[in-house]
């Protein structure tokens, strides 16, 4: 008799048997993609879009300044700092609304400032969600860009989660295959 006691609690502890927790935490990780005004950051917008539409989750959309070198004039630092605030505004407003469309969710929005792979350090430590990072690859003949050939080059076995980098040539029509 303890031996069938043993069996059914093994069977109540076996895959699915944590099902309504399991679900709990994808729906609470968080996609994170890094966007600019570049052509792959398209696709890797609607990859990680598709994937939280697929599969649960939240997407959330991170815009990196680069910090202002020209620091002799305050006033030259200040306009060129509100310039780069208003082009990651529109640019997150822009891919916001794409991904409301595809996903009937509204993405969380993050604008930092620094050294990209420092900044998405930074915010995966402060946000613990954050659990995938989306890059997407440039395909001209200068490489993929220096973020991803820092982070899924030089960085990416020593990263605190995992690294999706999107191939900027792929169409709308694999990438749907693809998620």
């Amino acid at each position: 008799m303890n031996k069938e006691k043993d069996i059914q609690e093994l069977v109540g502890k076996g895959p699915g048997a944590d099902a309504p927790s399991e679900q709990r935490e994808r729906n609470n990780r968080i996609f994170l993609c890094v966007v600019d005004n570049t052509a792959e950051c398209k696709n890797a917008v609607y990859f990680a879009a598709r994937r939280v539409a697929q599969t649960g989750g939240r997407l959330a959309l991170l815009y990196i300044m680069l910090p202002a070198e020209f620091q002799h004039w305050m006033s030259v630092e200040e306009k060129m700092r509100d310039e780069a605030r208003e082009e990651a505004e529109e640019a997150l407003k822009l891919y916001s609304s794409q991904v409301q469309q595809w996903t009937n969710e509204v993405p969380t929005l993050y604008v930092r400032e620094g050294k990209p792979a420092d900044t998405i350090l930074a915010l995966i430590e402060e946000e613990k969600r954050i659990s995938i990072l989306v890059l997407g690859a440039g395909t001209d003949k200068k490489g993929p860009g220096p973020l991803v050939s820092s982070i899924g080059g030089k960085m990416s076995g020593k990263f605190p989660i995992p690294i999706t980098i999107v191939p900027g040539n792929l169409s709308r029509k694999q990438l749907d295959l693809l998620t």
